[in-house]
């Protein structure tokens, strides 16, 4: 009969051997590889020979391979420990220095074993301690002194694969600490501890495979082809589907009483008629396939290169260049479609848009409430027009357009989705290369198609946007007209009103003519702006402030109070159009006039800064509060004028001001009156003529 020593190194060494052979594989020249070669190697040889003896009797010539075994494993986690040591120069020093000191114990122990077989048993025990076990002692408390380095100075990201690693050969030294520390307690070898040994070696290979399989300085670089892996996942789960249903008909046959052995034949064949009914089944051979492609191999696609490339034909050129175009081959490109076309949402249906080597006909035109788009949008499926034909039932006998359905080349339709929302869709042209469209393609043009869809939302976004930027100029162009127009009346209607009193006073006329003159010209100037469409100003004229502010001021005597002028600096000059820098000054001043009492005081002055040149508009009227100018003062179209009011004169004066490059500033108290503060940079061509008044 075969002594249980023997089935232990054995099992232990076949083990063994198996890794071994997976580790033969793959690339060649990686140092910590190369040891783990080594030491699975030698262990193999090891548990062999040990087996060996074992079966003649003669098992303490084991130990004759054992040190060696022990080396090598101690090699190896040296080799893994000094690749945590960032010098590289002081890890080859110490690693160097290790080698030849577990080597030379190697020999000791070796030389130890050949003297106790030639000596005989006690020729090497020293009070009462063999120092044959307690060498042996001695290497195993060195191998877990450097498992647990090695699990404390791993780095978190490779503790993943460090741990088993460790856990592996944690359990092999950990066990043969116990062996020799019983043994030198007790003063001889457990035999059953012993034999039990190829047990615990062979357990912890998998545990070993694991920690190789995860660390890439280890990997292995093995191929199984996707057919063994999924007859041989067939052949394990009916194995276990058989061993389960036996354990039920044996439940049966001894709980069933006299009807046991009639319900357990009736219950196992009609188990066998199930399995061969699921063996057969297309579908669960599709899903057991799908999920040993999906869980135990590699991706078909090189994923980085997939989105690089698609994110390079759709990100080419302008945004607005040939987009939809680009959108089709960036996904068509994936599967090597040769063609395609574009289906995009307007209002309540959906139209083709763009094609990309493809014919398309304006007809093809689908309803949004068509079957088709409500199941792609609900389902966020692709429509594989081919497995359609062989199998509606898959798509639940979804009805598609006829026109689709008579497409030539038609293959796919790839929805395009943003936030649960279908922005259109993609028909694709059937692949000359692509023979299988599996779950693996199907996610990534997915994928792609959801990324599309962003790009092509953003330009629909862009273009309404543009689109409603033109309005906006327009409407507020047209207010600013309309505001000018305002203050325009508001000086004819003065001159109307005081007609009637000056009528005969001749520097009466003059002035009523040069306000006419005046108005005249500012409305045709106004009209020019809006034949050009357009509310930017030529900011090329250079005007001197004091003089335009004079004008202003005299223009705006009209009104009560009557403005002063303070310019405390001339000659300052500073560029921009004169008629649009004049009103928005005459705004300024028609607000305090009208925040102000008859009796108050509006005043216009002018100073300098360094380089800048501030305005101060300042009355002594009502005043505003923190909470006004902060949330309504520059809001457009809010007016506290009612309806004689149009609430963009401040607006208007804070838009043109940063579009000259200054600032304005407002200060205000309530009951004591307000100050607008404008701050501009003086011109560069005359800042140095700048004279101050005395």
């Amino acid at each position: 009969m075969i002594n249980t020593g023997v089935i232990s190194f054995v099992s232990g060494a076949i083990f063994f051997l198996v890794l071994t052979l997976v580790l033969l594989t793959g690339q060649q020249g990686r140092s910590r590889k190369n040891a783990l070669k080594f030491a699975s190697v030698v262990s193999t040889v090891w548990l062999g020979f040990t087996a060996v003896t074992i079966y003649y009797e003669a098992a303490f010539f084991s130990y004759l391979v054992e040190p060696v075994r022990s080396f090598s494993w101690l090699l190896f986690l040296g080799f893994v420990l000094v690749s945590s040591v960032t010098d590289t120069r002081l890890a080859d020093t110490h690693l160097r220095k290790a080698t030849i000191i577990a080597a030379s114990y190697t020999v000791l122990l070796t030389t130890m074993v050949l003297y106790r077989i030639f000596a005989g048993a006690g020729s090497i025990n020293y009070l009462g301690f063999d120092l044959l076990y307690a060498g042996f002692l001695v290497v195993s408390i060195v191998g877990l002194v450097l498992v647990e380095q090695i699990m404390r100075n791993a780095h978190i990201e490779s503790r993943r694969a460090v741990k088993y690693l460790c856990i592996g050969l944690g359990v092999i030294f950990a066990y043969d600490f116990y062996l020799y520390s019983n043994a030198l307690l007790f003063q001889g070898l457990d035999v059953n501890a012993w034999e039990a040994r190829g047990f615990v070696n062979a357990m912890a290979v998998p545990v070993l495979a694991i920690a190789i399989a995860r660390d890439p300085r280890l990997s292995l670089d093995i191929f199984v082809s996707r057919r063994m892996v999924f007859h041989t996942t067939a052949l394990l789960g009916t194995g276990l589907y058989l061993l389960a249903m036996g354990m039920g008909g044996y439940y049966i046959r001894t709980q069933g009483g006299e009807w046991g052995t009639v319900i357990q034949v009736i219950f196992l064949f009609g188990a066998g008629l199930m399995l061969m009914v699921l063996l057969f089944s297309g579908r669960v051979r599709a899903s057991l396939r799908v999920f040993i492609n999906k869980h135990f191999f590699q991706y078909k696609y090189d994923y980085r290169d997939e989105w690089l490339r698609f994110i390079q034909t759709l990100s080419s050129g302008q945004p607005d260049d040939r987009l939809r175009e680009r959108a089709i081959h960036s996904i068509a490109e994936i599967i090597d479609s040769p063609g395609g076309i574009l289906w995009m949402r307007q209002m309540n249906r959906f139209v083709p848009v763009a094609s990309w080597q493809m014919p398309v006909s304006s007809s093809d035109v689908i309803k949004s409430d068509h079957p088709l788009i409500q199941f792609m949008a609900a389902r966020e499926w692709l429509i594989d027009i081919d497995e359609y034909e062989r199998d509606p039932a898959l798509y639940n006998n979804l009805e598609i357009p006829e026109w689709l359905r008579k497409m030539q080349h038609a293959w796919l339709v790839v929805p395009l989705i943003v936030h649960d929302h279908m922005l259109g869709f993609i028909i694709l042209a059937h692949s000359p290369a692509q023979r299988h469209f599996n779950w693996e393609d199907s996610d990534l043009v997915k994928t792609a198609g959801r990324q599309a869809a962003v790009h092509l939302a953003q330009l629909e976004a862009s273009q309404g946007l543009a689109e409603a930027k033109q309005f906006e100029a327009r409407n507020r162009m047209s207010s600013y007209v309309m505001h000018d127009l305002k203050n325009l009346i508001a000086q004819l209607s003065l001159v109307v009103t005081n007609a009637g009193k000056h009528k005969n006073n001749p520097r009466f006329m003059e002035d009523a003519i040069a306000t006419v003159d005046n108005s005249v010209q500012k409305m045709n100037r106004l009209l020019e702006h809006l034949r050009s469409d357009s509310t930017q100003t030529k900011e090329t004229e250079s005007i001197e402030l004091c003089a335009t502010l004079r004008d202003v001021v005299q223009t705006m005597s009209s009104g009560k109070p009557v403005p002063t002028l303070d310019c405390q600096a001339r000659d300052i000059n500073i560029l921009a159009d004169r008629d649009r820098f004049g009103a928005i000054i005459g705004h300024l001043i028609r607000n305090a006039q009208d925040a102000t009492a008859d009796d108050g005081r509006v005043i216009v002055r002018l100073f300098k800064r360094n380089v800048h040149a501030t305005i101060e508009v300042q009355d002594s009227g009502c005043g505003m509060d923190s909470d006004f100018i902060k949330d309504r003062l520059f809001r457009p179209f809010d007016s506290t004028k009612g309806k004689a009011g149009m609430g963009i004169g401040v607006y208007e004066t804070r838009d043109y001001i940063h579009k000259l490059g200054g600032d304005l500033e407002v200060i205000s108290r309530v009951g004591e009156g307000s100050t607008f503060r404008i701050h501009l940079t003086i011109s560069d061509k005359n800042s140095n003529a700048v004279q101050l008044q005395a």
